[in-house]
């Protein structure tokens, strides 16, 4: 219990300093926006009238925004900072017919390459970019169903690997003392607070700040343990009951989490040159050393599990935990690893979750939850290895899904696909049947 003390007195400490950072912080006037004083903005015309509700979004930096054009054709969109961006003309809300008439273009704005409604587009010497755009009659450019495809299956995977990251750490959580933990989100949420704090309010280095998250999240997941589940397993819980506490201190860091940062969304530090492109595929730096960390750490986490005596000792536990008290592995030792383990996986995912979603909220884990026990159920709970086949899946389901149903239906899409190989397999794909009775 002391240890959970120690680390909330810590925790609250770490919290106050972003909440002081935030008073400084400018107040958002109504909608999503939060004024900065870099903002790019413009007039839609077409054939010198205004363009109303034309959807216009900026995306680059790990930051992501949208508004629509008013009654005047004028928009506005702010950004957290100075440095190249993607302008984006949703061209399905264009008028019938029209495009971005590329003959009328500002000097220096071009298309980006497949497309006529995507700029990239950066700041001259003054805070504000303005961009003027003029319609005229054409044929939108369309990518084919096999672009749309790849850029989708990358997407996937990589959605997939940083979803794998949280998953394998709840699933061994699952495996070695059978608790359903409701309160892993929260796990996935305090290690992008960390680095939001360490790195964009306290405006220290990335790497520091990333550090900082991973040893974060190593901390929570010892403290929790230390603290609460392990008084709670000596006194003999159950399973149910222990997953119930779970929920309530789901929602208890949760509503900590909203009241030290607020409601917004914020961005992590960190900047893009302009992406790698592969034909249709276009990966920024973020992107691909998002994928290359998930995979050293899955590969660094498996090995753990196949060739250590921790890893070993972790397996024996999930598979007959009185088996393996009885052979003189310390129990009670192994899920204090597993905890720490777990906790620092989860703060690895919710920091590469932040860039890719992108931004930090107080709810972000939450969003992640569900996806999370699917994958853990898909692969078959109890075992590392499922769930990053589970999370492999899932990623991939989601993000190609949307080339059939609407974007805000494709966590569904994950889901549906859950029920359908569980009722062929209801252990999942790599777990173990199980005698009733």
């Amino acid at each position: 219990m002391l240890a959970l003390v120690a680390f909330a007195a810590a925790a609250a400490l770490l919290l106050s300093g972003a909440g002081a950072a935030l008073a400084a912080a400018p107040d958002t006037p109504g909608g999503d926006q939060e004024k900065t004083p870099y903002y790019f903005g413009g007039v839609i015309t077409n054939a010198e009238q205004p363009v109303p509700d034309v959807t216009v979004s900026v995306n680059g930096n790990g930051f992501e925004a949208e508004t629509v054009t008013d009654a005047e054709g004028k928009w506005r969109l702010y950004v957290p900072e100075k440095d190249a961006y993607t302008l984006v003309i949703d061209e399905g809300s264009l008028p019938a017919g029209v495009i971005v008439d590329p003959t009328q273009l500002p000097e220096g704005l071009q298309p980006k390459q497949g497309t006529t409604g995507e700029f990239e587009v950066e700041f001259g010497l003054t805070n504000t970019k303005i961009v003027n755009l003029f319609l005229g009659a054409g044929e939108r450019v369309t990518q084919s169903f096999v672009d749309q495809l790849s850029v989708r299956l990358v997407n996937g995977l990589n959605f997939g690997l940083l979803l794998a990251l949280a998953s394998m750490g709840a699933a061994l959580i699952y495996g070695t003392t059978g608790l359903s933990n409701f309160a892993h989100g929260e796990m996935v949420t305090w290690g992008a607070l960390v680095a939001l704090v360490f790195s964009t309010f306290w405006q220290l280095p990335l790497w520091l700040g990333i550090t900082a998250a991973v040893l974060g999240g190593a901390a929570l997941g010892l403290a929790m343990d230390a603290g609460l589940w392990r008084p709670l397993r000596r006194r003999g819980l159950g399973v149910v009951q222990l997953m119930i506490v779970s929920i309530g201190l789901s929602l208890t860091l949760r509503y900590i989490y909203q009241y030290f940062i607020g409601g917004s969304t914020y961005q992590l530090a960190g900047s893009s040159p302009a992406p790698f492109e592969w034909g249709p595929i276009s990966l920024s730096y973020i992107d691909l050393i998002s994928m290359g960390v998930s995979i050293v750490v899955i590969l660094g986490v498996a090995y753990f599990l196949l060739r250590t005596r921790m890893g070993k000792a972790t397996r024996a536990i999930s598979d007959n935990p009185q088996l393996a008290s009885a052979s003189g592995i310390n129990v009670d030792r192994v899920i204090r690893i597993v905890w720490v383990l777990a906790g620092a996986l989860a703060a690895i995912s919710g920091v590469l979750w932040a860039y890719f979603r992108p931004g930090v909220s107080w709810n972000m884990g939450t969003q992640m939850l569900l996806l999370i026990f699917a994958a853990i159920t898909l692969g078959g709970l109890g075992t590392a290895f499922g769930a990053l086949l589970g999370s492999l899946i899932v990623g991939l389901v989601v993000e190609v899904s949307t080339l059939w149903i609407p974007s805000d239906l494709k966590y569904a899409g994950a889901l549906v696909v859950l029920i359908l190989i569980l009722l062929v397999r209801p252990q999942g794909l790599l777990g173990r049947k199980e005698r009733l009775g």
